[in-house]
């Protein structure tokens, strides 16, 4: 039970640290529930899919096989079915009724799933994983569903924009998620010192997105 509140533990301080933010029309707790619910559930299909696409590892080694392991395996199955998810529960949800609201829905939904993991890990390696990925695994998932739920939220807002915007909801954090993943796969001592660096650009990165967002939030103005 300490195992599963130690993982949990982040998850819950981060959706309530992105909740706090969505100050000027908070989305309704059922459906922030429902997005992750909607996170934890993906995790059955991501399963699957992964050991799928994983049989190509048994004919590559070194950085071939971190490059596939990181950017395929993980970090393309993963986030597509959480886009899958955001466009499945939220995008013709009444609820979805500005732009900051698909930065909080992605990132619920992306940290339902690291939840999942997150007890996967900590239960197998112990209270100390859980410690080190409180600080990178768990944030990192939040983050890839900041800069995912941004796009979102510009696509449906700016209808002219939709399929550039789409691109982008899925190719950035594939992206961010790949190189995340790679260096640690790679296990390359010069890589390994830039980890912690690009952790804090992800933070930086995803801050700004919602920094952007709520500023430009129109209840913002309406409150005026």
């Amino acid at each position: 039970m300490n195992l599963i509140l130690i993982a949990l533990a982040p998850v819950f301080l981060i959706a309530f640290y992105i909740w706090m933010r969505d100050k000027y029309e908070r989305e309704p707790l059922k459906q922030l529930i429902l997005a992750l619910v909607g996170g934890c559930l993906i995790t059955i299909p991501v399963i699957f899919v992964e050991r799928w696409l994983g049989a190509p590892l048994e004919y590559l080694s070194g950085y071939a096989a971190a490059a596939w392991n990181a950017f395929v395996v993980a970090a393309f199955t993963e986030e597509i079915f959480k886009f899958l998810a955001f466009m499945i529960l939220f995008w013709n949800n009444p609820n979805f009724n500005e732009k900051f609201d698909g930065i909080v829905y992605a990132s619920f939904i992306g940290l339902g799933f690291a939840g999942v993991e997150n007890i996967l890990y900590v239960t197998d390696g112990g209270a100390g994983v859980g410690l080190i990925r409180a600080f990178t695994a768990v944030p990192a998932h939040a983050l890839f569903g900041v800069v995912m739920g941004y796009q979102l939220g510009l696509a449906k807002f700016y209808p002219q924009e939709k399929f550039r915007r789409f691109f982008l909801a899925l190719f950035l954090p594939i992206l961010l998620h790949g190189i995340y993943d790679f260096i640690l796969m790679s296990e390359h001592p010069y890589l390994l010192l830039v980890f912690v660096p690009f952790v804090a650009f992800l933070w930086i990165f995803g801050f700004r997105r919602m920094r952007e967002l709520s500023d430009r939030s129109v209840y913002r103005w309406l409150r005026k």
